[in-house]
C-alpha cells in the first residue's frame, strides 16, 4: 500500500507558533505535554529550540490508554537522556502530585538563581505545549481543581491563550497545539493520526486504518479478536478492516462492508481505550527519539 501525504497546518496554527514566541517572556518553564502512547512521535520538533532556554517537564499524559510497562520504560529512558519527565493521567487527575513534585525538580534552578539575588519566591509560570489533542486542557484543569480550560476531544479545541492560577505554587499559561508544517517520515505522521492529533477529515483514514489493524494484530492480537470475536486474524490489514465492518455490522448496499465507517470505528474505538492500554512505539535503538526529532522509537 502506498504512504499517503498527511499534512496540517491551518493559519490558526501558524499564528499561534509566533504567539507562543512573544509569550516566552512571560514564563520560566515549558511543560511539554505528550501523548504517552507515542511519546517520541508526539513530541514537536519545532518546540525543541524554545525547549532549550526555559526550565522543561517532559509529560506523558493519557497514561489510562498506554501500557504501563510501556509507560515505565519512557519514563526510565528520557531520564536517562537528561529529561525532567513525569507521568500523568488527567482526566481522572491521576499523578498530579507526582507531576508537581516533577515541577519543583525542573524548577530548581530557577529557585537557586532566585535565592541567589535575594529574590523573593514567587509561583512558577509555566506555559504548557504540545500537539493538539495531547491533553493541555486537561492536564492544566487537573491541577486547578476546575474546569477553567477549554476541553475536547477534537484537535484544535483550545485556540487562544488563557492564563490559569492553580492551588499550587504554579501559573499556568494554555496555548492552542502546534504542529509542524510538513511530517519528515509518514511513520510519525500515521502515529499522530491514530492517536487523534491531527483531525480525521484532512487524512485517508481508511489507509492508516489498514496499516493500524496490522499492527494492532501484532501488538495486541487476544484484545482485537476478543473485541470484535474474530477466531482467525486475517493477515492483511483491508480484510481485518472488512472483518471488524461486518462485525459491528456496517453494512451497505448488498451487504457490502462501509469501508470508511469501518476504519473510523477501529480507530476511535483504540482511542477510546476500548482495545485496551496499547502503546505503540518503545524507546530503543535511535537516540534522536531523546532528542525531540520523532525518528528512532520503534512500534
Amino acid at each position: 500500500m502506498n504512504e499517503p501525504v498527511i499534512q496540517w497546518y491551518p493559519g490558526h496554527m501558524a499564528r499561534s507558533k509566533r504567539n507562543l514566541e512573544a509569550d516566552l517572556a512571560l514564563v520560566d518553564m515549558l511543560i511539554e505535554v505528550v501523548d504517552a502512547r507515542i511519546p517520541a512521535a508526539s513530541r514537536n520538533p519545532d518546540l525543541q529550540p524554545y525547549l532549550k532556554k526555559k526550565c522543561h517537564l517532559l509529560l506523558l499524559n493519557k497514561t489510562d490508554l498506554a501500557d504501563p510497562d510501556s509507560t515505565r520504560r519512557w519514563l526510565t529512558f528520557y531520564k536517562k537522556a537528561g529529561f525532567v519527565p513525569a507521568s500523568i493521567n488527567a482526566a481522572r487527575k491521576q499523578g498530579v502530585k507526582d507531576m508537581l513534585a516533577a515541577v519543583e525538580r525542573a524548577a530548581a534552578p530557577l529557585r537557586e538563581k532566585l535565592a541567589r539575588k535575594n529574590r523573593l519566591q514567587r509561583p512558577i509560570r509555566a506555559m504548557v505545549v504540545g500537539v493538539p489533542n495531547c491533553g493541555k486542557s486537561t492536564v492544566i484543569n487537573a491541577l486547578s481543581y476546575s474546569a477553567s480550560a477549554k476541553t475536547g476531544n477534537k484537535p484544535g479545541v483550545t485556540r487562544g491563550r488563557q492564563w490559569v492560577k492553580t492551588k499550587a505554587n504554579i501559573e499556568l499559561l494554555d496555548t492552542p497545539g502546534l504542529l509542524w508544517p510538513r511530517f519528515a517520515d509518514y511513520d510519525t505522521a500515521y502515529k499522530l493520526a491514530v492517536c487523534g492529533c491531527i483531525a480525521d477529515n484532512v487524512f485517508p483514514v481508511y489507509q492508516v486504518a489498514c496499516r493500524f489493524a496490522e499492527d494492532l494484530s501484532r501488538l495486541a492480537p487476544q484484545a482485537l479478536a476478543e473485541r470484535y470475536k474474530l477466531p482467525d486474524l486475517p493477515e492483511r490489514g483491508e480484510e481485518l478492516v472488512n472483518a471488524v465492518g461486518k462485525a459491528r455490522g456496517l453494512l451497505g448496499a448488498q451487504g457490502k462492508v462501509r469501508e470508511e465507517d469501518a476504519a473510523l470505528l477501529l480507530l476511535q474505538e483504540y482511542r477510546s481505550g476500548r482495545l485496551g492500554r496499547i502503546t505503540l512505539e518503545q524507546p530503543q535503538v535511535k537516540e534522536k527519539a531523546a532528542a525531540g526529532e520523532n525518528e528512532g522509537a520503534e512500534p
